[in-house]
């Protein structure tokens, strides 16, 4: 499928979540099966465009194209500023952040919070497609069913970005008011697929290769966008697209394989945040990889205590080699992706 002038190798997208999907993340995640990746929310405030952390979200280093970067705000003109800020540093995709039902940004109406405002919302999609059209930069939008129960304005919405220049747009199946909690609704989804002609894309709770083929069965979606099933198993790409084109089901991969992946995510991610916020950063990492898996609670009680990158790293490989004594193959986890993380943006 295409954004704007954009061909994609595959229709599973990476959803944007914040402190989860970085420039290693996402690089990672592409090698693995991913056709696209959006990077983490980046504010529209100019004054913290600078920050360390802005720059690091910002940061796209050896990164395979198109490069997509979300920008999050509530003033129309800040937002195009923003989105012409990160043009500059290589954006090639910009998109929109009405979907984070995060308190501390709907508090301030920008996230999912603008979905109670169409007026300021469509002002803001004007503002950013003006700026990014020179470029030939496409616009898309990532957004939820709306912002609750009894106002779920999604559809009008997407039809009124859709006339307004935006070029792809993201659905959670979630109003704001639900966060996270209950299960998504992909009806919502599937009426707006009908209602547009650009690519309409189904999100939230798709976590496993049989659950995707349903959801695209069902929202007739041109693409999906998969968030907290890809972390610590960022291989899920590749075990849907196998799955869509077989309708079979790959093996688990082999635990070589995985200590692979783990050692290059690990030391990407070393390098991008330094060692001494990358030991403590890399830990949820580490955490989701090994959720569920034979003595994983106990091993992360005393990797948790460690603060240096080698004896992480010493620890993890001491950790899989007690794997690999029972099986050649990554042990299935008792329990998989939790919906407790509030993350994706």
């Amino acid at each position: 499928m295409n954004i704007g002038s954009f061909e994609l190798p595959n229709n599973l997208f990476v959803a944007p979540m914040a402190g989860v999907t970085d420039r290693p993340f996402r690089k990672l995640s592409k090698r693995l099966g991913a056709g696209y990746a959006v990077s983490e929310m980046v504010t529209s405030r100019l004054d913290l465009m600078h920050t360390l952390k802005t720059s690091r979200r910002t940061d796209h280093q050896g990164e395979t194209g198109p490069i997509a970067v979300q920008i999050a705000g509530t003033e129309p003109a800040m937002m195009a500023e923003a989105a012409l800020y990160n043009i500059q540093r290589g954006a090639q995709i910009m998109d929109i952040n009405m979907g984070c039902p995060a308190k501390k940004v709907c508090q301030k109406w920008a996230g999912s919070g603008l979905m109670k405002d169409e007026a300021l919302a469509l002002s803001i999609i004007d503002a950013v497609v003006a700026v990014c059209e020179p470029f030939n930069v496409p616009v898309t939008l990532k957004m939820r069913t709306g912002w609750s129960e009894s106002n779920k304005n999604a559809l009008s919405l997407a039809k009124a970005a859709e006339s307004s220049g935006v070029q792809m747009i993201t659905v959670h199946g979630r109003t704001r008011e639900q966060g996270f909690k209950g299960l998504a609704e992909y009806d919502t989804i599937k009426a707006i697929k009908l209602a547009l002609s650009i690519p309409v894309v189904a999100n939230g709770d798709i976590d496993s290769a049989k659950k995707a083929k349903q959801v695209l069965d069902h929202t007739q979606a041109d693409a999906l966008m998969i968030g907290r099933a890809a972390q610590g198993r960022p291989w899920v790409f590749r075990e849907i697209e196998h799955y869509l084109k077989t309708s079979q089901e790959l093996a688990q991969p082999l635990i070589e394989e995985v200590r692979g992946l783990l050692m290059e995510h690990l030391q990407e991610h070393y390098g991008l945040y330094g060692s001494f916020i990358g030991v403590r950063s890399a830990r949820k990492h580490i955490g989701w990889y090994t959720k569920g898996l034979p003595g994983a609670r106990e091993f992360m009680a005393e990797l948790n205590q460690v603060e240096s990158t080698h004896e992480q790293t010493v620890q993890l490989n001491a950790y899989l080699n007690t794997l690999s004594q029972s099986s050649d193959r990554w042990p299935k986890p008792v329990e998989c992706n939790e919906k407790t993380m509030e993350t994706i943006a």
